[in-house]
């Protein structure tokens, strides 16, 4: 055979380099779900938590480019294509835009199996964490269904809002996934006074309000992600005092939690996780005023929607900072493991 038979079977050396990496590095990948440790289950919990706020916050990026319906059909891209093909009615870099997110649910189930085989193949087994890791394939399989309903509704902002929504109990369960993957199985034991932890409780149900309210803003705004989508019928001044309303409820609930952490000498980390939070919602707010005085730009919406995952995440975080389960145990290493070495 000669050599350029052989190159154009096998690839040129630049690219079987890159094939030889690629494959590397998704098996090194796979191992660290296979053969899971302490630190590797609670990475692929990590990995969880950033790829589901990641797709929450390209869902935003597809809407305020105006490619919502850049794929019109579910769960083709297009009547006749699983993948953007020429269509009269849609740019090719809309298309491209909204197959993109599309592609990244794929992105968010395969973190989701490894964060199910992780714990399932962990030793000894613990169900707590095998049940919330089954909720993110499951959850992803939920909010395909219903991306399809999405756009056969034509980016009703009912649908639209509820999609983002589902993304934030996503968030949620990965987010308890991380948590309980760091800690034991003991019952859990307060680390501040009881009435501090209801207020952190409080908080954090006040900032899922503040999400509700940001949708119902989203949907009566601008950036509908399509000519042909709908809007909710109010008045959008209304909407965005009701939104700045909530906001300083949050920040004023904070500064509250905040210095009821400080005078009763609780933890070092509940104390710097709601300064953490304060911080985040604070940038939050300046991003919210600034595209409201700007008249709603799309590259602040964006990064509105990022702020807005950044501030959940971080109430959580607080919440789950005020107790403790006790010291994680040890992972027994697999048998098969125990044979290869």
């Amino acid at each position: 055979m000669t050599a350029p038979e052989t190159q154009g079977r096998t690839g040129t050396p630049p690219q079987r380099a890159l094939l030889d990496r690629v494959r590397g590095l998704a098996l090194a990948f796979f191992h660290t779900a296979w053969t899971p440790t302490t630190v590797t289950i609670r990475r692929w919990a990590l990995a969880s938590v950033v790829v589901n706020a990641g797709i929450a916050v390209t869902g935003a990026a597809v809407r305020v480019s105006g490619s919502g319906l850049g794929c019109p059909t579910w769960p083709r891209c297009t009547p006749d294509s699983f993948v953007p093909a020429p269509h009269d009615a849609h740019a090719p870099m809309n298309m491209a835009i909204e197959f993109g997110n599309r592609l990244l649910s794929f992105l968010v189930l395969a973190v989701g199996v490894a964060c199910v085989v992780a714990v399932w193949r962990a030793t000894p087994r613990r169900p707590a964490l095998v049940k919330l890791a089954m909720i993110q394939p499951v959850g992803v399989a939920v909010q395909g269904l219903w991306g399809g309903l999405v756009v056969r509704s034509l980016l009703n902002p009912v649908t639209v809002g509820v999609h983002y929504l589902l993304s934030t109990g996503m968030i949620l369960a990965a987010f308890a996934l991380y948590a309980r993957s760091g800690e034991g199985d003991a019952p859990p034991r307060r680390l501040v006074h009881r009435d501090i932890r209801t207020l952190g409780f409080v908080l954090a149900f006040a900032v899922f309000v503040l999400l509700v309210v940001g949708v119902m803003v989203s949907g009566t705004g601008p950036h509908s992600g399509d000519e042909a989508a709908s809007r909710f019928d109010f008045d959008i001044q209304m909407m965005a005092q009701l939104h700045a309303d909530v906001v300083w409820i949050v920040i004023g609930l904070t500064f509250a939690l905040l210095f009821a952490l400080h005078v009763s000498d609780s933890p070092g980390r509940a104390r710097r996780g709601a300064l953490v939070l304060l911080g985040v919602e604070l940038a939050q707010g300046f991003i919210g005023y600034v595209q409201y005085f700007l008249a709603v730009p799309a590259f602040l919406v964006a990064l509105h929607v990022l702020g807005s995952t950044l501030v959940w995440i971080a109430a959580l975080r607080v919440v789950y900072l005020m107790r403790s389960r006790g010291p994680l145990a040890a992972l027994t290493p697999n048998r098969t493991d125990t044979a290869r070495v």
